[in-house]
């Protein structure tokens, strides 16, 4: 096995996140150039469609995979029907056949595509040899520089009009499609779905702990992908360049941080990060909604951006502490099912709240989840993690 081949399915999972966050500075821009309105509800449902198909279809690709014994042909796949599902909706635009629903179908589409090269590449690199830290340390670099690169670069693509994003993300799955089959096939025999999820629940009930920590920070990661990117527009009067830049400040310290933090997490223990870090990370997302100027929010987005990098890293290995050696594959599974939905909670949540109520008062209902959800997971913490300052493991 080459290092190639790692750096090559990791390659994947940077651009199927690089892709999904190249729309967001723009977002409006893009929805009204496909035929539906400027408002913060348009741009929810097109954000949301693909999140929703994330979520019901991250299980289905595995399960098939699974049972065929294979992964290539399915990534190889996802890639080329998401790459598809784009280059429609750009003919959405030029021939003007279609409307809006015509693209919300489309998007939609996108994301049950995509999730499958994405989910099933990450599952590669769990199948290789050479390490189990070394490979999810790619996955982990991946992640992180799709979410740091893809807000500020996806907002200098709007300069070229509010399709540049789609023609980009499109090109980028064509070449994912032929990179991908190059890598050879080294998937294990089948090892079920998701009802091993649903059995790793069952059997170590505690796991809903970090699940409901995921499935928060999730959240506040949606919710500056659309409240945010609104709230920045309208209220400091930004373009799409510019807010690229300023979700650029919250994103790059949450996924790059998240490395050095996850270790800091191994030698403190896990409950100070989590706890700490969430109380903080919920105050500051208020403290943004608050800021008078945009050099203050920016600011406000880094500290939340870093608080959050300390929370998300101790929860994801609180989940490897609590599973059994052998269940650890579902039971991280399940936490991305929960990251899933609360990423989309934030979009469709977040939007449904600022429209209705106003920015500050969806800036207020993120904190108050971070935080809310500490008080109520604290005593169950506490009570699987009876020693705070406990430390986990060696590094691999």
């Amino acid at each position: 096995m080459s290092r190639s081949e790692r750096a090559r399915l990791a390659g994947v999972v940077f651009v199927v996140l690089f892709t999904q966050l190249l729309v967001y500075p723009g977002v409006d821009e893009l929805v009204a150039a496909l035929g539906g309105d400027t408002t913060i509800d348009a741009s929810t449902a097109f954000l949301a469609v693909q999140l929703v198909a994330f979520v019901l279809f991250s299980a289905v690709w595995g399960v098939l995979s699974d049972r065929a014994g294979r992964r290539i042909p399915f990534i190889v796949a996802g890639a080329l029907g998401g790459a598809v599902a784009y280059l429609a909706l750009l003919a959405v635009v030029v021939t003007g056949i279609g409307d809006f629903r015509t693209a919300l179908a489309l998007r939609f589409l996108e994301g049950s595509f995509t999730i499958g090269a994405f989910s099933l590449s990450i599952t590669m690199l769990m199948d290789l040899d050479g390490g189990h830290g070394r490979n999810m340390g790619a996955a982990g670099i991946a992640i992180g520089a799709g979410a740091a690169l893809g807000a500020p670069i996806g907002g200098q693509l709007y300069n070229f009009g509010p399709l540049g994003p789609i023609v980009v993300s499109a090109a980028l799955l064509l070449v994912v499609a032929v990179v991908m089959a190059t890598v050879p096939d080294r998937a294990p025999t089948a090892r079920g779905g998701l009802d091993r999820v649903l059995d790793g629940v069952r059997a170590t009930p505690e796991l809903l702990v970090p699940y409901a920590f995921g499935f928060a920070d999730r959240f506040t990661a949606g919710f500056f992908g659309l409240v945010g990117t609104f709230y920045f527009r309208q209220t400091f009067d930004l373009d799409p360049a510019a807010t690229g830049l300023v979700l650029a400040c919250f994103f790059a310290p949450f996924a790059l941080l998240q490395y050095p933090l996850g270790v800091l997490s191994d030698r403190v223990g896990r409950v100070v990060p989590i706890v700490a870090g969430s109380v903080g990370y919920g105050a500051a997302i208020v403290g943004v909604g608050l800021a008078p100027t945009v050099e203050l929010a920016a600011a406000g987005m880094v500290l939340v951006g870093v608080l959050g990098a300390l929370v998300a890293p101790a929860t994801m290995a609180l989940v490897t502490d609590m599973a059994a050696a052998g269940e650890r594959g579902a039971a991280m599974g399940g936490f991305n099912i929960f990251g899933s939905l609360g990423f989309l909670g934030g979009i469709l949540g977040g939007g449904t709240i600022a429209s209705a109520y106003g920015f500050f008062a969806a800036f207020a209902v993120a904190g108050a989840l971070e935080m809310g959800i500490v008080l109520l997971a604290l005593p169950v913490l506490l009570r699987v993690v009876p020693d705070p300052t406990a430390t986990f493991g060696s590094p691999e």
